[in-house]
């Protein structure tokens, strides 16, 4: 299946000079999504992972029902101020800032093995950051899965070496 057919190009989205690759067209198109879906977890099935890992948000859009075919659990990782219990956090830069990333402090057991799932990969800023909060954990990072790669950003530099999955590279 030809997904770039399925995700729309928005130029001068955020901002002027961006061409924003919304992923929206993809998941409303049953097919597409399912195939995502199924495709992103036979490439992912040999890596073992007892969890897999979605950043908000739209690393739960596709997270979610990946652990559901991979047979693990999926644990969100947030913003600040969305967990109610403990957490542990990691404060990371951005191109125009800084963000930060929590997951509960009780999500994992130490030892377990973590898949990280995104949308996309552009800078790796935010992937980056979220292995380092799973390695801090005591986990063993064992992949990444990304449905789009932005391969100029060169985002997979800044990751550690493990695995990266990617559907679809621009």
């Amino acid at each position: 299946m030809d997904l770039k057919s399925l995700i729309r190009e928005i130029p001068d989205f955020p901002k002027p000079g961006i061409l924003f690759r919304d992923i929206t067209t993809l998941l409303r198109d049953p097919e597409g999504l399912r195939y995502t879906i199924d495709t992103l977890a036979d490439k992912c099935a040999d890596l073992g992972a007892d969890y897999v890992v979605g950043m908000e948000s739209r690393g739960f859009i596709f997270g979610a029902p990946l652990a559901y075919k991979l047979g693990a659990g999926f644990i969100p990782v947030r913003k600040p101020g969305k967990l109610p219990g403990p957490v542990h956090a990691i404060e990371y830069e951005l191109e125009y800032g800084m963000d930060r990333l929590e997951v509960h402090q009780d999500a994992f057991q130490s030892g377990c093995r973590i898949l990280i799932v995104d949308d996309l990969i552009a800078t790796g800023g935010t992937a980056q950051a979220t292995a380092k909060l799973v390695q801090q954990s005591g986990c063993h990072l064992v992949g990444f899965g990304f449905i789009i790669e932005l391969r100029d950003l060169k985002g997979r530099e800044r990751l550690p070496e493990v695995p990266i999955v990617t559907l679809v590279d621009y």
